[in-house]
Parts: C-alpha cells; sequence; structure tokens
C-alpha cells in the first residue's frame, strides 16, 4: 500500500461538528488518525498493520474504540454516506469469520460423512 488515505479538507469540514470537546490536553491530528481508522476499515487491516503515517495504531485503536462507544462514527459515517453533489459510492463493511482450530480437522476424523459422499459423488 503506497498510497496513503487522507481526508480532504472539504470532508474534514464535513464531518468537524460531530467530534467531541477537547478536555485537557489537545488531540492528535485529528484528519492524520480519522485517515488512519477509516484506512484499516476500509482494507480490512488490523490495528497493529496500520501504516506508519497514520501515527501509532494504539492511537487509531483508543480513538476508534472511545468514539464508537460514544456514537460519535455512527454519526459521522452517516455524514460522509449521505448524498452529495457527486455520485460516488462509498461502502463499509466489518465482516469477520472466525472459524475453531479444529473445523479444519472434521474431514479428517470422519466426522462430516456428508461433506465425505458429496466429494466422492463429484
Amino acid at each position: 500500500m503506497s498510497d496513503v488515505f487522507m481526508l480532504t479538507q472539504g470532508q474534514l469540514n464535513r464531518i468537524k461538528p460531530y467530534f467531541p470537546v477537547s478536555h485537557g490536553l489537545p488531540r492528535v491530528d485529528d484528519v492524520r488518525v480519522i485517515s488512519g481508522i477509516i484506512s484499516v476499515i476500509r482494507y480490512g487491516l488490523q490495528w497493529k498493520d496500520a501504516p506508519t503515517a497514520y501515527g501509532p495504531h494504539k492511537t487509531l485503536y483508543t480513538r476508534f474504540v472511545r468514539w464508537s462507544r460514544a456514537g460519535i462514527f455512527n454519526k459521522i459515517f452517516h455524514e460522509l454516506s449521505r448524498q452529495h453533489e457527486t455520485n460516488e459510492c462509498l461502502m463499509i463493511d466489518a465482516t469477520h469469520l472466525k472459524v475453531h482450530r479444529t473445523a479444519a480437522s472434521l474431514l479428517k476424523k470422519w466426522r462430516a460423512p456428508a461433506v465425505l459422499a458429496a466429494r466422492r459423488a463429484a
């Protein structure tokens, strides 16, 4: 991934009203962090595999978790997905499948006779 996705100033201006007020220390660069979160979601990466141009992966993860629990990302993604002057399509998918480690050995242990019969018939 040589191209690093960054939000434009216009996109940032659309979602900035949904950002929570910073209390105490100023937040890390919003453009960089939000762009990193969108990039991780867009490409289905693990947080630790996020490009270093977005900053530490722990910062991306922490911001995403906190803002998700507060409902901020729901509002941001709703705003970004609203129809505007161009006819572009934005799709966000968070599909994740986890298979138990013993699932691969079912055929070897003869626990799935219907699957084996179908394989033999084919």
